[in-house]
Parts: C-alpha cells; structure tokens; sequence
C-alpha cells in the first residue's frame, strides 16, 4: 500500500519558465501494447516513465515480448508478432490505469491463454463490464467480481469472431479494447459510436501498418472498423507531451498574474483538446505555435499568459475530448468572473474516484459555491478573483483531483491542502518539482 503524502499548495508569485511536461500517457501504453505485438523493433522516443506506463512494460515483458528503456532514455520493444503473446507466469498488475487494464484485455482476449489482470485498490474499484461484455460476444471469457471489477480472469481464444458494436457511452477505452481484440481476429471488427473519441489506436494501427478506417452514418455516427491479422511492423514513435498533463501549469499560469509559461511538444490531437477551446472561450491567452505532425499526431508549442477568465457553458458534446480535464477546468471557473455551467459529467463518476462528487466537495470547502445537477452538471460561481482556500482536500487516490485543488491552492488567499499526493508520480513524475522550478509554492506536510 502506498503511504500517503500530504501536499500544501500556497499562493505564488508570477510563473515563468519553459518546461516539458512528461509524455502522452494515452500514447505511451498504446506504443508498448503495439510494439509488443509487431514484428521488429519499435523504437520509442519521450515515452511517459509514470508508474501506470511502468506497469504497462512490466506487462508486455510479461507476456513475452521485450520492453527496455536505453543509457539513452529511449524504449526498445522488441516484440513477438500478432497473435504471439506468451501465458504470464504471474498476475498483470495494472497499478492505476484504467486505460491500460482496458486496453490490455482487449489485446489478449484474442489469444489462447489466461491471464490474471489486478490493480490498486482505486483500479479494483472500476467496472470493467463494459469491456467485458462486448469481448465476450467475440468469444473470450471471464471470472471476475460483480461489474466484472478486478481483479478478473481472462481466458482467451484464438477462435474469437468479429463483431459490430455500437458504444452505449462514448468511450476511447471500451472502443480500443474491441479494436485490439479485432487485430487478432479474422474478418473486420466494427465499432459505432455516437460521439468521436480520441482516436490514439486508429492513428497508431496505421502507423503500424493496419489497415483501419473511419465512415460517417446515415445517422451522423461514426464507423471505425480494423481488417483483422494484419503483419505490423515495428516503428518509430516520438511521444508528444501530454495535454492532460500540460493542463495543470497551462491554468497555473492563467490565474497567477505576470505569468508567461512556454510548453513545447504538446499533443494538439483535435479528440484530446477541449480543454484548450473551453479556455480560449473564456478569455485565455494561449498561443498554439509551430503546429507539426508527429508520427500521425498533431503537436504543438504553448505560449501561455495570465489573462482574466469569464464563465461560460460547456456542451456536453465536448466532454469526449476533455473527460481528464474537468477537475482543473472547476479550479480555473472557481477563479472566473461569472458561471460556468459544464454539462454532460456522467463519465466522471467512473473515473479514478467520482470526480464530480470529490471536485464539488473540494471546491465547497474551499469557499467556492457550486452545485451539481441532477442530470450530472456541474456548475460553478465564481466572483473574478481566486476563493478563500485554506481547506484540506480528499483526494480518493485520484491524481488529477489532486493537482487540480494544487493549482487553486497557487491562486487562493490561504493555502490549499490535499490529504495524499503520492498517486500523482502515476502519471505525472515530478509534478512538485516542475511546477515549483516555474515558480509555485508546493510542499510536503
């Protein structure tokens, strides 16, 4: 068990600094799972060394394939080609991530062997039915607990079939899981979804060499369908820098005044950047400079600089491409000058913690008015300057809802406590260091 590490957030000065912020944890897992499984050497530049990704190595090594980190900071994998996975000897440990427990049943679902998957306490608490259910239409099974919650057995088959699907949530996990199943399934895997989501798994399968595409509906949904048992070869991924990550110096330096922040490198995927939209909507001085392509990944450098933000609504459509970023988005409206309305939270209940419920708790004892509505919004009422603070917030194990209520605690009037922040090194290593190199006030207690 992972002891807990109270953190205090206090008000700073301006922020100023140039930074990196670790790699695509979206993008990272999905280059080892793909590179275990292709053959050759997959070469990895920028991969995420967060102990969610770790835990991701440590599986595929797992699982027969080759997975080291080089004297050069650059990931290896060396991998066993599809359909290829060996039995793991021992239990798949998945640590925190959602994503990556997902992903990886999906993977192996079309293999002849059993795996036992398990995570922390937080993981072991999140449904994995809506994987589960699907896979089981294209012939794997399970053993599991209720929700088919981990820790679950997984019992493969090389005689899965290919389904369509129509999501009943919009879900980049659930929708991945049935597309890798797919790769190792003979005919075309179709998955439906209502919403587009991010779209990480098509934009690598082709880097890799699937065949994988795209149809709009009559309906307006979107049709993405893989063409099962492809050969993929190993390929060089550059990791742009994680737009979830880059979220929390990005508002950071909007709410303390004088704050210029320079991000290069950051992933600028059109499904991962609703954040971004909803803060230029509300007033936020962001420059989106020398926009590139990388590896089939739109990247750019981010200029930053304090501004005054206004209280806008935000659609439930643009949930999808920013389910991460909601806790900081409350810790940038709790700053606002009037209400910000952000509809369409149902997914949050299911994260790490329930989001909704821990940001609106913390926002709440840090002397911010909110309420949450019944049809799972949340609304938050700010007065144009930063909140009284001077709470202690539960975090639940929830990395984000941490370095959310860290980021107000850089704007509020007294400091800001977060009961545990050891979960953040999950996704985000050296979060405190980073944010305090540009200038915050972020210690142990």
């Amino acid at each position: 068990m992972m002891q807990a590490k109270p953190l205090r957030s206090s008000s700073t000065g301006a922020l100023a600094g140039t930074v990196r912020v670790p790699g695509d944890k979206s993008i990272s897992h999905r280059s080892l799972m793909l590179g275990a499984v292709a053959v050759g050497e997959t070469v990895i530049h920028g991969l995420l060394e967060g102990e969610d990704v770790l835990h991701t190595a440590a599986s595929m090594r797992l699982l027969g394939a080759q997975a080291e980190r080089g004297a050069d900071g650059v990931w290896r994998v060396r991998g066993v080609g599809l359909g290829g996975l060996a039995e793991p000897a021992q239990v798949l440990d998945m640590g925190n991530s959602g994503t990556a427990a997902r992903l990886l049943i999906g993977l192996v679902a079309s293999h002849p062997i059993t795996c036992v998957f398990t995570g922390d306490a937080s993981l072991n608490k999140r449904p994995m039915a809506r994987v589960t259910n699907p896979l089981e239409q294209m012939g794997a099974r399970f053993v599991g607990r209720s929700g088919g919650r981990l820790p679950l057995t997984v019992v493969g088959s090389d005689q899965t079939v290919p389904i369509t699907y129509r999501l009943p949530v919009a879900s980049a996990q659930v929708k991945s899981a049935i597309i890798l199943c797919g790769l190792n399934t003979a005919g075309t895997t179709t998955v439906i979804e209502a919403e587009p989501t991010r779209d990480h798994t098509e934009l690598m399968l082709r880097h890799f060499g699937a065949t994988v595409t795209t149809e709009v509906m009559e309906d307006g949904a979107l049709a993405v369908s893989v063409v099962g048992q492809p050969e993929l070869t190993g390929r060089e991924i550059f990791v742009p820098a994680d737009p979830s990550s880059a979220a929390f110096p990005v508002v950071a330096a909007l709410l303390r005044p004088g704050s210029e922040v320079f991000l290069p490198g950051v992933g600028m995927n059109p499904r991962r950047t609703g954040l971004y939209d909803t803060l230029v909507e509300m007033g936020a001085d962001i420059g989106f400079e020398n926009r590139r392509d990388q590896a089939g990944e739109p990247v750019a450098d981010l200029r930053v600089r304090h501004s005054s933000l206004k209280g806008i609504v935000v659609p439930a459509d643009r949930a999808p491409s920013m389910i991460d970023e909601y806790p900081v988005l409350a810790a940038a409206a709790a700053c606002a000058e009037g209400t910000t309305v952000m509809l369409g939270l149902k997914e949050l209940r299911v994260k790490e913690s329930d989001r909704l419920a821990m940001v609106a708790d913390g926002l709440t004892k840090c002397g911010v008015k909110v309420e949450v509505g019944a049809d799972d919004s949340l609304t938050v009422h700010g007065t144009g300057k930063p909140p009284q603070g001077g709470a202690t917030v539960a975090t639940a194990m929830d990395h984000r809802i941490a370095m959310s209520f860290l980021v107000l605690g850089m704007a509020s009037a007294d400091p800001i406590q977060v009961d545990d922040g050891a979960f953040i090194d999950t996704s985000f290593p050296d979060f405190v260091g980073l944010m305090n190199g540009l200038g915050a006030n972020i210690k142990g207690i």
